[in-house]
């Protein structure tokens, strides 16, 4: 699968989960793990699990099987690795506190997503 072609997909699948502050980073460059760095946030514990499960359940239909999935038990934050794309799904105040878009030197207007 092309790397757009699973930004396309998580993007697709954590907005059918109705995922809030969907950002997509290109860290190309900037980091040795991935590409892309997806983060959204959800409104509960239980809806960041599940938009997660949704992601990595999409991906694996996709033929993209997830490397790993990490921070389900907690619920604050998950990290969904899909080679080329790293999605982040997040508590706000999570979100806020580790703010990644600006650890990774993004600012709102470099940042791209719905």
């Amino acid at each position: 699968m092309q790397t757009e072609q699973l930004i396309d997909l998580v993007q697709d699948a954590l907005e059918d989960m109705k995922a809030k502050d969907i950002v997509i980073l290109d860290v190309q460059g900037k980091s040795t793990v991935t590409d892309f760095m997806v983060i959204a946030c959800g409104t509960s514990k239980r809806h960041v699990v599940s938009c997660a499960e949704h992601v990595a359940e999409k991906a694996k239909h996709a033929g993209q099987q997830p490397l790993g999935v990490e921070g389900a038990d907690v619920g604050e934050w998950i990290l969904a690795d899909l080679g080329a794309v790293v999605v982040h799904v997040m508590m706000p105040d999570a979100r806020s506190f580790y703010d990644l878009e600006r650890l990774w030197g993004f600012d709102a207007e470099q940042a791209g997503g719905a």
